[in-house]
């Protein structure tokens, strides 16, 4: 069977890490986060920060066991070597058909819907069918790029990193200088646009924070592929964590000197470009927005690089279903072709299943079942990792602060953001937990090994 070679380098890693997470979730939940705190800026930033600390202590958990593990995924190499080949099978199976497709699919459908609303403005239709024949169109043309040239893939995430990083940071610095001159961030700082009980407020803002900063994850699915993995994936993983808390919280305040927290919050889908006119004026504003279209589609395609990996990673192991088959590399690209297809498809039905549980006529009759794909299938990911972390205790390979305090940290965090899905989805978790287990015993009916030399 062939194997995957060493073709990115540090550099790819840790675009990989801030260019998968940043770019679409901060301008998607910006709005989501003003709505949720009512307006209260100190408690959106308060939530900015929480999501962010959370994510850089499992960020360097993992780095930790990076520096130990490297096979195919990294997140399931640890979960193998922690726990055992069955419950890192388990995992690699979740990160396969539940989380990496629904975040994918979250990201065609945002690059989708923010390329309406810089066409049409108020009058884009973002639950129309137009718009997700648009993301099933941004889904094909990613999946063909990383498959048919994984090499070009790498370098247009590079090169999208950096461009995305153009309107965040301009926002930043100009959105700050204008809002001081103007009096916006002044006043949105020291006005609460309606009371909404701090706890509720927070559990509500944390967790939608987890879609902003969630995908970090899928930079370890390259491990196999990176050059010195042990040494260059802990790197990519800490700096680029460090990076993205940095970027958000500087992005956040530098929105509040753009508009008003009640316009903002009133703005919905065009609330992003609403705030780049205002600061930059239509044309320009309108030409730094198109930059927010790129970063998102950068993001769809780190996710993407990820999601085409995800059934070879548990096939390589020889589990699942067919593993000879979506185990095979294609020896023109070498790219697991196979699996690289059923991702796809499997991005394709949670697409499909977005629209008919949030957008259609369909969600009043789905019920409980109409839950929402962009955030609590990503929670889900924190309470696989507790074994894993738990794990570390028993490892002496590992110093005081690898063995004890970065695990309880990283334990502590995943628990709290458990909490806040809870606290947030409370009516929706019962039907999502229902898809969840049936989609996690059909994969428990391949998890027989068997071997792959014939």
């Amino acid at each position: 069977m062939s194997e995957l070679k060493k073709k990115y380098g540090l550099l790819t890693a840790i675009c990989m890490v801030i260019g998968i997470v940043v770019g679409s979730g901060v301008f998607f939940k910006a709005e989501s986060i003003l709505n949720y705190t009512g307006g209260n800026l100190k408690l959106g930033i308060l939530a900015w920060i929480i999501g962010g600390v959370v994510m850089i202590i499992a960020a360097y958990t993992f780095s930790i066991l990076a520096t130990k593990y490297e096979k195919v995924n990294g997140v399931v190499d640890y979960a193998e070597a922690a726990v055992g080949e069955k419950y890192g099978y388990i995992v690699g199976w979740f990160l396969s058909t539940i989380y990496y497709p629904t975040l994918t699919m979250a990201l065609a459908w945002l690059s989708a819907r923010y390329t309406l609303v810089l066409i049409y403005g108020e009058k884009a239709d973002i639950t129309g069918g137009f718009c997700f024949a648009l993301a099933g169109f941004y889904l094909i043309a990613s999946f063909a790029l990383n498959t048919l040239s994984p090499v070009i893939s790498g370098k247009f995430q590079v090169s999208t990193t950096f461009i995305k990083l153009v309107p965040l940071l301009l926002m930043g610095i100009v959105g700050t200088i204008y809002g001081l001159t103007k009096g916006h961030t002044v006043a949105n700082f020291t006005t609460v646009v309606s009371d909404i009980p701090a706890s509720d407020a927070i559990f509500k803002a944390v967790c939608a924070t987890v879609f902003a900063y969630e995908g970090w994850i899928i930079a370890t699915s390259i491990n196999a592929e990176l050059k010195d993995a042990k040494k260059n994936l802990p790197k990519a993983l800490v700096i680029g964590a460090f990076a993205i808390v940095a970027i958000y919280v500087f992005y956040y305040v530098g929105l509040a000197g753009a508009v008003p927290n009640a316009e903002m919050m009133a703005s919905g889908q065009t609330g992003a470009k609403k705030a780049f006119a205002a600061v930059f004026g239509n044309v320009m504003g309108t030409g730094v927005f198109v930059f927010v279209i790129i970063s998102c589609l950068g993001t769809l395609n780190g996710l993407m690089l990820g999601c085409s990996r995800g059934l070879y990673s548990v096939a390589n192991r020889g589990r699942g279903p067919a593993p000879l088959v979506i185990a095979n590399i294609d020896k023109t690209t070498n790219m697991p072709s196979n699996s690289s297809i059923i991702g796809l498809l499997l991005c394709s039905a949670w697409l499909l299943f977005f629209y008919c549980s949030q957008m259609s006529d369909f969600s009043d009759k789905l019920g409980m079942f109409a839950f929402d794909p962009t955030e609590l299938p990503i929670v889900t990911i924190y309470p696989f990792y507790i074994p894993i972390f738990v794990k570390m205790y028993f490892n002496k390979d590992f110093n005081f602060v690898q063995r004890f305090v970065a695990p309880t940290l990283a334990i502590a965090g995943s628990v709290f953001m458990v909490i806040a899905a809870v606290n947030a989805h409370a009516e929706k978790i019962p039907g999502y937990l229902i898809l969840f287990a049936v989609v996690m015993l059909i994969g428990i009916l391949f998890i027989k090994k068997k071997p792959l030399d014939s």
